[in-house]
């Protein structure tokens, strides 16, 4: 049915994980990277901090919950068809400069 990958972010700079314009922009090129059809992306920024990120894609989702008080996120990325979860899932980890990850995945 698709790819089903999973990733915790440790170490990430606060600055980057409560900037909501700045992880709908990096959703949004996680997307183009893993080769997948951006249809819509939604957001909410917490408060006093914390933001959580959905891109809905014709194969899937992305979406992204971040608490930026402990540098850490959760990545979550499901896709179908020829789309390359894994490469959405390293291409947030780098921009998000994760210090420590763990990536978990199912594909059926």
């Amino acid at each position: 049915m698709g790819k089903h990958y999973m990733l915790n972010l440790y170490g990430c700079p606060f600055e980057l994980l409560n900037n909501e314009l700045f992880l709908r922009q990096i959703i949004t090129e996680a997307s183009i990277a893993c080769k997948a059809n951006l249809i819509d992306i939604m957001s909410k920024q917490f408060h006093p901090h914390g933001v959580t990120v959905l891109a809905l894609l014709s194969e899937s989702h992305i979406s992204i919950h971040t608490w930026p008080e402990k540098g850490e996120a959760a990545v979550d990325v499901y896709t179908c068809g020829n789309a390359r979860p894994e490469l959405a899932c390293g291409y947030l980890s780098d921009k998000l400069q994760a210090t420590k990850s763990w990536m978990g995945s199912t594909e059926r």
